[in-house]
C-alpha cells in the first residue's frame, strides 16, 4: 500500500503521517519542508519573500525529493503530503499572489493582475501539473485527505490566509478525484483519525495507538522549527 495524507496547512498531515507509521509498521517517506529547504535554496529569505522562480525551485525541490524517496520504498509506504500540495501551493498564487497577504482584502471572486510575469507564472504551474499529475497517479494507490479542522497557525513563516488554504484544500481534492484515486476524508482527534485509517483500510496495528502517539511527538520535536533567517548560519556550515 502506497497511501498518502494530504491536506493544506496546518491540517496535521506530518503528525498523523509519524503517527501512522508507528501505528501500523510501514515506512513513512517525506520531502523537506520549505522552511528546511529555504536556508539552502534561497539563503536569508523567508517564504514570504520569495519571487516567483525561487517558488519554482522549490516546489522542484520538494518534487525531486518526493520521488527519490519513495522509489526506495518499493514495498509501500506512508506519506507525509504529496507533490499535489506543492503544486498547488504554487497554482492558487496565480489567483491570490505570489505572497498571499497582499491580496486579502480582494473579495473571493476576485483574483491579482494577470501581468506578463504573472502570466508566465501560470504556464509554469500548468506544465508543472501535467508532470506532477502523472507521478501521483502512477505512485498512490490511495488519500486519507484531512479537512481544515484546526486552526492555521500563525508562526510568522507561511504567507499564507483562510482563502489560500480553502483554495489549495480544494485544489488538491479535485486532482486527486480527477486522477482517479481514491480519497478518503478523515477527521477528529488524532486518535480518531488514526483509528479511522485502520478501519478504512483493514490495517493490523502493531502497537497501541498512545504508545504510536507518543513515538510521533518525539520526532516531531526534532524537526527544526526555527525561522528561515535564524538560520542562515547553516549555509556557511553546510557547503
Amino acid at each position: 500500500m502506497k497511501l498518502a495524507i494530504s491536506g493544506t496547512y496546518s491540517s496535521g498531515k506530518t503528525l498523523t503521517s509519524y503517527a501512522l507509521s508507528h501505528y501500523i509498521g510501514i515506512e513513512r517517506t517525506r520531502a523537506r519542508t520549505m522552511r528546511e529547504l529555504l536556508p539552502f535554496a534561497v539563503p536569508g529569505k523567508t517564504l514570504e519573500q520569495c519571487n516567483g522562480a525561487e517558488l519554482i525551485q522549490l516546489i522542484v525541490r520538494r518534487h525531486v525529493e518526493r520521488v527519490t524517496h519513495e522509489s526506495h520504498l518499493v514495498n509501500g509506504f506512508v506519506s507525509d503530503g504529496s507533490s499535489l500540495q506543492e503544486w498547488l501551493y504554487g497554482a492558487v498564487r496565480v489567483i491570490v499572489g505570489i505572497n498571499p497577504n497582499d491580496s486579502v482584502h480582494l473579495s473571493d471572486v476576485e483574483t491579482v493582475e494577470k501581468t506578463p510575469e504573472m502570466l508566465f507564472f501560470e504556464q509554469v504551474m500548468d506544465q508543472l501539473g501535467v508532470a506532477i499529475k502523472e507521478h501521483v497517479k502512477n505512485t498512490y494507490d490511495a488519500f486519507v485527505h484531512l479537512p481544515n479542522e484546526l486552526e492555521l497557525a500563525k508562526d510568522g513563516h507561511r504567507p499564507v490566509n483562510e482563502r489560500f488554504r480553502r483554495l489549495a484544500d480544494e485544489g488538491i481534492a479535485k486532482a486527486i478525484d480527477e486522477l482517479g484515486i481514491p480519497r478518503h476524508v478523515i477527521g477528529g482527534t488524532l486518535v480518531q483519525r488514526l483509528n479511522g485509517i485502520v478501519d478504512t483500510f483493514d490495517f493490523t496495528p502493531v502497537m497501541d495507538v498512545h504508545t504510536a502517539i507518543e513515538k510521533a511527538q518525539q520526532e516531531y520535536k526534532a524537526v527544526d522549527m526555527t525561522i528561515e533567517t535564524d538560520r542562515a548560519w547553516a549555509v556557511g556550515s553546510a557547503v
